[in-house]
């Protein structure tokens, strides 16, 4: 007896009307459990929402751009011996249905469990993206999952070759290091059921490739890495990645599909462009409209090869974790803002005799002790009210303007710099801020950060005024438009209409995307936090 049974939208989180980017079925086609019924995309993640019944679909009700939230109903499907009907005319597919029973009984095979591995010092990470199902062969280096914190986004590949018996995991669930995402069986058995799975394999044909450098890294990595699509073949790629490849000035038909139906997902394009950047892969990419002017093709030189060891004695250390993260975001600033820095001279000499005061008169009191941050924090809050653009981020055609004030700082850690953000900056007092952006740089040499104490800023602060340093041209933090660098603070001889007098002055260094900020308004926001700083009673006007 068949009956008809809505399959909805699960739980996708906090999210509402998320749109549908991509739509898999249509009416009258046979569906099984986990199929893929679309693709949805929010601001934070893309998701494939996977059918949980098995039958023939009577009934779409959505369509592309549609926008649905938790309990929405997708599709109405028809189970039982009805919907069985339509079974043989979809035959073809049988054999791949059948690799997974095919592969249970176990003969000198034994059950391994694949674990989420180091992810760092992150906890409960989403998982956005799921590649595997019971019954999936899967090799060494192929990837599971995707995982999403809110400073990186990574892929969990397996350790060992087998057949998939179990999937612990679906979209959304929440991961740490340790956590059991698949049971493989190894050996003799999980690899009997590899003929019978050849018939499907032109439909796997693209992503196939990107596995192949795990066993075999030579010389046939390069053809490997960048399989090209025919010239009109249509991409299957989100908004989102798409936007995100225009940036790159990446040619989408040249980058291998590791996503569900050979989507594009993002990883697909950061492994292009670092294959392009090693060398790995030949040929131009095409320059990025916005961020490198001319247009055109840019040919990149492989990166050098050196035997460093050939000249001498060497020691390899591997990039922190941190490092690595921040590194591959830098690069993008660097190549993709057209970023000019502006210097200013800063007259602190009243606010550093204010702040010694103040000071000693807590010393007794054990409050906060005021750091020269807190004062330079409070007057660039002054600074984004009195210039908005400051305290904005490019979004495509369109400038966001914030109304809240969170500013990072950068804070040197013994694995590399990290930028903390302390949160509401414009209705907290100096001691306040002090006493903030303290706990938090010494929770970031203690590796104690939580990806929610180093997200949300408008405008970063990079101070150097502990080491030394005159001036210096920090980089802009993405999505920020500006970035202000401080150096050591130095007695200099100013002239004041009369005679030379000593006062301590503080180098300003402000970086900003000239996208958004001209010359002029840079320089008008220099000169007015360096008012600020020099008498802070303006502070309160």
């Amino acid at each position: 007896m068949s009956q008809i049974i809505e399959v909805k939208v699960p739980d996708i989180g906090d999210f509402s009307d998320v749109p549908v980017i991509d739509l898999f079925v249509k009416v009258g086609d046979s569906i099984k459990v986990d199929d893929a019924i679309a693709t949805l995309e929010s601001d934070k993640a893309t998701m494939d929402v996977p059918s949980t019944v098995e039958g023939v679909i009577k009934e779409v009700l959505v369509q592309l751009g549609s926008k649905v939230s938790e309990g929405a109903v997708l599709i109405k499907v028809e189970t039982g011996a009805a919907a069985a009907a339509p079974a043989p005319q979809a035959a073809a597919p049988a054999p791949v249905a059948a690799a997974a029973p095919a592969a249970a009984p176990a003969a000198g095979g034994g059950v391994v469990d694949v674990k989420v591995p180091d992810i760092g010092d992150f906890s409960d990470v989403p998982v956005i993206d799921l590649f595997v199902k019971v019954g999936d062969n899967i090799k060494v280096d192929d990837a599971i999952a995707t995982l999403e914190s809110d400073k990186a986004t990574m892929d969990v590949p397996s350790t060992v070759s087998g057949v998939i018996k179990e999937v612990l995991v679906q979209l959304g669930s929440k991961v740490s290091e340790g956590v059991v995402l698949i049971k493989v069986e190894t050996g003799a058995a999980a690899v009997a059921p590899a003929p019978q799975a050849a018939a499907p394999a032109p439909v796997a044909a693209a992503p196939a490739p990107v596995s192949a450098p795990a066993a075999a890294p030579t010389a046939a990595a390069p053809a490997a890495l960048a399989p090209a699509l025919p010239l009109g073949s249509k991409v299957h790629a989100s908004p989102s990645v798409r936007a995100y490849a225009r940036e790159l000035g990446v040619d989408l038909t040249k980058v291998p599909a590791t996503g569900p139906k050979n989507r594009i997902v993002k990883e697909d394009l950061t492994k292009y462009v670092k294959g392009v950047m090693s060398g790995a892969i030949s040929g131009p990419v095409a320059a990025a409209g916005g961020g490198i002017s001319g247009g055109g093709t840019l040919d990149l030189l492989p990166w050098p090869k050196v035997d460093f060891a050939k000249f001498g004695e060497v020691e390899v250390k591997p990039l922190s974790r941190i490092k690595k993260i921040s590194g591959q975001n830098l690069s993008r600033n660097w190549v993709m803002i057209p970023a000019v820095t502006y210097h200013e001279d800063a007259d602190i000499t009243d606010i550093e005799a204010f702040r010694v005061l103040l000071n000693k008169e807590n010393e007794k009191g054990g409050g906060a002790k005021l750091t020269m941050l807190a004062f330079l924090m409070k007057a660039c809050v002054k600074g984004l009210q009195k210039f908005p653009e400051f305290n904005s981020s490019l979004d495509g055609d369109n400038l966001v303007l914030k109304k809240y004030f969170n500013i990072g700082f950068a804070a040197d850690t013994p694995n590399g710099l990290v930028v903390p953000v302390v949160k509401n900056v414009d209705k907290k007092s100096v001691f306040e801020l002090a006493q903030e952006s303290g706990d938090l740089a010494k929770q970031a040499r203690d590796g104690k950060l939580k990806p929610a104490d180093m997200s949300g800023a408008c405008f970063t602060i990079s101070s150097l005024g502990g080491i030394g340093g005159t001036y210096f041209a920090p980089i802009v933090n993405a999505p920020e438009v500006a970035i202000l660098g401080v150096n050591k603070s130095a007695m200099k001889p100013v002239w004041d209409g009369k005679q030379f007098v000593p006062r301590l002055t503080l180098p300003l260094s402000l970086t900003a995307d000239h996208r958004v900020i001209d010359g002029a308004l840079a320089t008008r926001f220099n000169v007015y936090i360096a008012q600020l700083l020099a008498d802070f009673r303006r502070v309160a006007l």
